[in-house]
């Protein structure tokens, strides 16, 4: 195991960085936890070390060194691919159940089998699902254009499962389940980056394999768990851009005769970063988020953000005296290049079986309603292309029609109003008192896991501030960037599976809370960040006792995860029971 805390050293006595003295600012700030930036070697700031586990866990085990050494190599992918493998094996597990159309999926699987098929969504007669489980190969897919609202890319997702398995339960949510078992394995590579420690990395993706949120929209065919995925894996390659351009910007400062590495603010205002694929990557990402749902746009916006901080941090930290104007004169065109133009190239690139045909909805409006604009000297289908997005608006932000399930943002982290997919009651159930046995699929966190969540996204939030902890901060910048932006369209129809974009973004907040109860080990430069020094001998101690505290949190999320099993696979169970897991009055 292995602390949050940045390795750091402090320096003696009065407990301020050596050679830097506080400023008013941190003075006043000592009050609420700020600590002072310590003295640190450049190389470090700029390119943290990984964390290795100590000695005593292998000696314990009765491991040889040489076998240690090769497990420790192995788990950076060992360790996140047994993760991934859980989550998989239980998001596979009877995938098929319920066989049924279960809430949504009556659009978007139906959407998808159609664009797969002739490139353009159909309007489906009422009633027709029931036929579709039947037989599937007895329902035509219609050639009349039909209406939606959400760009095409999620609906090209799941129409390949359904090419690959058929028009069934299990084909329509065969990829929507891959990309949850992927997105665990992402989360274990993303957190093993942000905390450098394998551990922390597993864990965080092991509690995204548990939260009962995820793990059922990873086995419903609608568009969110697929937005969250795509989210996740540009976060992903911003992180590892991240790293590898201020690797590249200390390879660059110069090194003093002792082979210490030294600031040069003239390096640091100049030089060219060169190539960043891996920022492309993420526009490409997030213009599939954009392009499978539009509250991308929001994400896209606040990483573009946070990635031009990085960048300022990356030259202040290098010497910059003016860091902002450094990375205004190098970074920012190349940044916004990268990100948002490519975003909207993809965006746009996803509508290509709409662009090719002639028939899909709105498809020929430039050349009929259209006809004569100020506009007509570009492509006809740019401009139905763009009168369609604008009817797409006005429908979502006039969505306003109330829904059984619907609920305000405020309540989401608390769960105050789960939405339920699917319910049916059967009658003759003897174990029950009642006579009833009740199966639903219930689209709700793990509570236990969200509940803690939120005591750990006060931590985060307070450690950014007060610690500067930018781990903190892009933690924070991811749930506030899936979340936030529904706050602006209270009055719209929303549902708590919304938050399935940021499910990642609080276990990583939670394992970064988590870390912090363990503690950092023994003889390491991350001890004096919670005021531990190698002589002290309560060090071990705390940390133990931490262990067993983060241990038992941990347990007891699984635990929750099981309890409420039936609730996210459409169990049949007594009805007595299916009540004792209504813990909230809201939840009926």
């Amino acid at each position: 195991m292995t602390s949050t805390a940045p390795e750091t050293q402090r320096g003696q006595d009065a407990g301020e960085p050596l050679g830097e003295q506080p400023t008013s600012w941190q003075r006043r700030l000592r009050r609420f936890g700020h600590v002072p930036r310590p003295e640190t070697s450049l190389r470090d700031r700029l390119d943290p070390p990984w964390t290795r586990p100590g000695r005593q866990v292998w000696s314990v085990l009765a491991i040889p060194p040489h076998v240690a050494d090769r497990l420790v190599r192995w788990s950076g992918w060992g360790g996140p691919l047994l993760v991934t493998l859980v989550a998989g094996l239980l998001r596979f597990w009877r995938l098929d159940q319920p066989n049924a159309v279960i809430f949504d999926e009556t659009y978007y699987a139906k959407d998808a089998w159609a664009l797969v098929n002739q490139g353009y969504e159909g309007s489906w007669p009422k009633d027709v699902d029931k036929l579709i489980l039947k037989d599937p190969s007895s329902v035509p897919i219609p050639t009349d254009p039909g209406y939606v609202v959400h760009p095409p890319v999620g609906k090209w997702i799941i129409g390949f499962g359904e090419q690959l398995f058929g028009f069934t339960p299990f084909g329509w949510r065969f990829m929507v389940a891959v990309l949850g078992t992927i997105s665990v394995l992402l989360l274990c590579r993303i957190g093993r980056r942000l905390f450098r420690s394998t551990f922390l990395g597993c864990l965080a993706g092991l509690l995204l394999a548990v939260d009962g949120l995820h793990f059922v929209m990873s086995r419903t065919a609608l568009l969110d768990l697929i937005v969250m995925f795509f989210v996740l894996a540009a976060f992903g390659c911003l992180v590892v851009d991240r790293d590898r351009s201020r690797r590249r910007l200390a390879d660059a400062l110069p090194v003093d005769e002792e082979g210490v590495l030294r600031p040069d603010a003239r390096i640091a205002e100049t030089l060219r970063l060169g190539w960043r694929p891996w920022r492309l990557a993420a526009g490409v990402m997030l213009g599939l988020a954009f392009a499978t749902k539009w509250n991308g746009l929001y994400i896209l916006a606040a990483f573009g953000l946070m990635t031009v901080l990085w960048d300022v941090g990356a030259r202040r930290t290098a010497g910059a005296a003016r860091p902002y104007m450094a990375v205004l004169r190098r970074d920012l065109t190349p940044a916004f290049l990268s990100t948002v133009p490519v975003a909207i190239v993809t965006y746009i690139v996803s509508w290509t079986g709409w662009i090719v045909t002639d028939k899909g909805y709105y498809r020929n409006w430039a050349a009929t309603e259209g006809k004569g604009s100020s506009w007509s000297w570009l492509p006809d289908w740019l401009r139905s292309l763009w009168h369609y997005e604008n009817q797409v608006y006005d429908f979502h932000v006039g969505l306003t029609s109330g829904h059984t399930y619907e609920s305000n943002p405020w309540s989401w982290l608390v769960l105050g109003r789960p939405v339920s997919y699917f319910y049916e009651e059967q009658a003759g159930c003897k174990e029950s008192s009642t006579g009833k046995c009740a199966a639903e699929v219930l689209a709700i966190g793990t509570p236990l896991l969200w509940w803690l969540a939120c005591f750990a996204l006060a931590y985060v939030v307070w450690r950014w501030l007060f610690r500067r902890d930018w781990r903190a901060g892009a933690i924070a910048c991811g749930v506030a960037a899936g979340w936030v932006p529904w706050f602006f369209y209270q009055e719209r129809t929303i549902f708590l599976f919304y938050a399935v974009v940021f499910v990642p973004f609080l276990c990583l907040a939670v394992t970064m809370l988590l870390g912090a109860i363990v503690g950092p080990a023994a003889g390491t430069g991350a001890r004096a960040d919670l005021g531990l020094t190698s002589k002290d001998p309560t060090g071990e101690r705390r940390r133990t006792l931490g262990a067993i505290a983060a241990g038992v949190l941990v347990l007891l999320i699984i635990w929750n995860f099981i309890y409420f099993w039936p609730l996210y696979t459409g169990t049949s169970i007594p009805e007595d029971l299916w009540r004792d897991r209504m813990w909230l009055d809201t939840w009926v």
